[in-house]
């Protein structure tokens, strides 16, 4: 099915979650579990709410969130949407044939990938290849020398995490280049270089856009933490912006995520955004200050069986996010209500127990309703989604499983 956001009537039914988890059960109750489902009323909402917080900037699409065709498609229908950042280069490569804007977020060393895109001018036209290394450089043309394949258009990755003297570094590890003098040095590599073209800048502030503020008694030292963490980072990005205009004419520069797209579009060196997981809301981007997002998606399972009287057992749900192994990167039981996993268990492979009120009185086939922690796991875990609206099911799409394709 065509998903088409722009005809989805306003409205905001997950405020009263009787009525929508209700009706969510009662959409799918003929469709065996695990069942995924997508909200077509919160979907519309994410996605119009993450426009009003971009203050006009564009958002760039973060394809691995979604993992989805169609729904990726809906998103860039809507004005404000525009590009995709893709996550490896075949999967630039599949979504190329339908879209004419891939920035692939991670560097890639995947030959045939390689090979693929050098030989096809017009994907090469549409995709940006991510560098942060001369190395990088060295692996495309072992591949396919210079002479021999279209110009690669390429971006530089540049580490946007704050040196703190304090606090050492805080942010995530990606780019080895981080101040001015570095990213020019590479910037005049990447310009000498035959067979590429430097078009574009990303700097990912994770430490601000990928970390809740809302937690608990850490809170103020988070927020603290960003403060001191936006104001480097913007300082340090205009120097790199404007000493790389000089190097080369840049298209595009790059930042921000779901957690930070007001700060960033703040920052005047940034000309787009990227932001993905808040348009599904996986449970962790509940607990931002500044924004709430709504349950977009969401997945049921069935309880198979009750050890006791108040713990029920449903089939599956070990369903982890990426970072830290922590509780908060387990799926979270939102319906019924007073549920809970259990410390020494968690969410299992084939089981996870659920201990609480709400399970006094359930029976087995009984449903429980989950949301994803963060990103593409539920994706990855499902072929389609079934799409409601009106509280009714309206009709379903595929996920990249579902298409036959697992990138990563």
């Amino acid at each position: 099915m065509t998903i088409d956001l722009r005809a989805v009537p306003p409205g905001q039914p997950w405020t009263d979650p009787r009525s929508y988890w209700g009706a969510m059960t009662r959409a799918v109750r003929d469709i065996p579990a695990p069942v995924a489902v997508l909200g077509m009323e919160a979907l519309r909402f994410n996605a119009l709410d993450m426009l009003v917080r971009a203050g006009g900037v564009p958002i760039r699409v973060a394809s691995k969130s979604l993992r989805s065709r169609e729904a990726l498609a809906a998103l860039l229908a809507i004005p404000g949407y525009r590009g995709i950042l893709a996550f490896t280069l075949p999967e630039a490569l599949w979504l190329a044939d339908q879209h004419d804007d891939i920035v692939l977020g991670y560097p890639s060393t995947d030959r045939p990938a390689i090979a693929r895109l050098a030989g096809d001018e017009q994907a090469a036209a549409r995709i940006t290849l991510m560098v942060d290394d001369p190395a990088q450089l060295d692996l495309i043309d072992a591949v396919v020398r210079p002479a021999e394949r279209a110009t690669l258009r390429v971006a530089i990755d540049v580490d946007a995490s704050w040196r703190s003297a304090g606090l050492g570094h805080v942010g995530v590890r990606r780019s080895p280049v981080h101040d001015v003098a570095e990213v020019v040095r590479l910037a005049r590599m990447v310009a000498a270089r035959p067979g590429f073209e430097l078009v574009g800048l990303m700097m990912y502030e994770a430490q601000i856009a990928g970390q809740p503020d809302a937690e608990g008694p850490g809170d103020p030292v988070i927020r603290w933490m960003q403060r001191r963490s936006a104001a480097e980072l913007a300082d340090r990005r205009g120097a790199i912006v404007a000493a790389l205009r000089e190097v080369a004419a840049l298209e595009f520069v790059n930042g921000g995520g779901t957690g930070s797209l007001e700060r960033t579009a703040a920052d005047e060196a940034v000309t787009e955004l990227t932001a993905g997981s808040g348009l599904f809301a996986g449970h962790l981007f509940s607990r931002y200050r500044s924004f709430q997002p709504a349950p977009a998606a969401a997945f049921a399972l069935d309880v198979v069986r009750k050890p006791t009287d108040d713990i029920v057992t449903v089939l599956g749900g070990g369903w982890i996010a990426s970072g830290p192994p922590v509780a908060s990167r387990q799926p979270a039981p939102v319906w019924p209500a007073g549920l809970r996993t259990l410390a020494r268990e968690g969410a299992g492979e084939v089981q996870t127990p659920l201990q609480g009120s709400g399970a006094r009185a359930m029976r087995a086939g009984d449903r429980v309703w989950f949301r994803h922690a963060k990103s593409g796991e539920l994706s990855e875990r499902v072929d389609r989604f079934h799409l409601i609206q009106g509280g009714e099911r309206v009709g379903e799409t595929p996920t990249y499983r579902g298409e036959g394709k697992a990138f990563l």
